[in-house]
């Protein structure tokens, strides 16, 4: 049983602060990965919940390659987005703590591969972004493309 599964069946669909990692990939033409999400069917950047006793960076480069099958490795801190809230379509509601990177590809190939998280891969220019899945993720593909770096946003 994962943690968020292990909380959740305590506390069921109450609000409680989750902390999650995850970032930017980008192609040779700037464009940013994102991830079809199963779970509300819109775009959003890879990452996803830290495990007990994973570091924020282990956890964003365990979740990138679980999504997409690309092995990164961290370049910079994009940023801290804390004091955001977001409600599943399960029910659960969650403060959503997130530590965002920027990535640089080591090797693997691009593949959404075997997994319930995942309908589709892609890159996307800033002119070209479709509907993202939250606000985090929303503020986290700003920053990328306004430059900004090591920042914090609530």
């Amino acid at each position: 049983m994962d943690y968020i599964q292990w909380i959740r069946s305590y506390v069921g669909h109450r609000e409680i602060i989750l902390n999650f990692s995850g970032g930017i990939v980008t192609n040779e033409k700037n464009e940013v990965l994102l991830q079809l999400r199963t779970d509300k069917q819109l775009w959003g950047l890879p990452g996803g919940a830290v495990e007990k006793g994973e570091s924020v960076e282990q956890a964003a480069k365990r979740e990138v390659i679980e999504e997409t099958g690309l092995q990164v490795e961290v370049v910079s801190l994009l940023g801290i987005y804390s004091a955001y809230f977001d409600t599943y379509p399960n029910g659960d509601k969650a403060q959503t703590i997130t530590t965002m990177f920027t990535f640089k590809v080591i090797k693997g190939e691009l593949v959404v591969g075997d997994t319930k998280e995942t309908l589709n891969l892609k890159f996307f220019s800033q002119e070209n972004l479709p509907e993202i899945a939250n606000q985090q993720h929303k503020d986290a593909i700003q920053d990328f493309f306004s430059n900004k770096r090591g920042i914090y946003r609530w």
